[in-house]
C-alpha cells in the first residue's frame, strides 16, 4: 500500500513538474523590452566621429531594443563580439525588413545614413566593449555592462 502511495505521489510530482514547463507557462522573454537610447555615429553638422553614448548598462535576463543609427559620412563598422555571443538576438531590423535566426552577427556595417535595430535578450553579464573599427583612436568606443 506504501509503494502504491509513493508510485501515485511520484507521478503526479512527474505531471506537475511536466506542466509548469509546458508553453502556457512560458515566458516570452522578448515581450515588454526596455527601448535604449539611441547610439547614434557621427553628426549632421559634420563631425563624422561623434558619438551619442558611450556606455550602456543592461541586466542580464531582461530584453532590450537598441537603434544603432548612423548620421556621418563615414562608413561605420559595429564591433561587439564578446556582447553578441552572449545576447540572444530576437530580430535585427533594417528599413522595417526583420532578420531572423540562430547565431550573433560579425559585425554591423552602415555605408550610408541609416539604422539598425536589435531586439535582444542578454543570457549572461559581463562588460562587454564595442567600437566602430579603426576609428577606435578617435573615440569611437564604448562598453556594455550587464550586471
Amino acid at each position: 500500500m506504501l509503494m502504491r502511495h509513493v508510485a501515485t505521489l511520484g507521478s503526479a510530482l512527474a505531471l506537475l513538474a511536466v506542466t509548469a514547463l509546458t508553453p502556457a507557462s512560458a515566458v516570452d522573454l522578448a515581450k515588454g523590452r526596455t527601448t535604449l537610447p539611441d547610439l547614434v555615429l557621427g553628426e549632421d553638422n559634420g563631425n563624422d566621429y561623434a558619438v551619442s553614448q558611450k556606455d550602456y548598462e543592461l541586466e542580464a535576463g531582461k530584453a532590450y531594443q537598441l537603434d544603432i543609427v548612423s548620421n556621418g559620412g563615414k562608413e561605420y563598422k559595429f564591433f561587439s563580439p564578446e556582447f553578441f555571443r552572449n545576447i540572444w538576438i530576437n530580430q535585427i531590423v533594417i528599413d522595417h525588413l526583420e532578420i531572423h535566426g540562430p547565431g550573433s552577427p560579425h559585425h554591423l556595417e552602415w555605408d550610408d545614413k541609416g539604422a539598425i535595430r536589435i531586439e535582444f535578450v542578454v543570457i549572461r553579464p559581463g562588460e562587454f566593449k564595442w567600437w566602430i573599427d579603426g576609428l577606435e583612436s578617435k573615440g569611437m568606443a564604448g562598453k556594455i555592462v550587464a550586471k
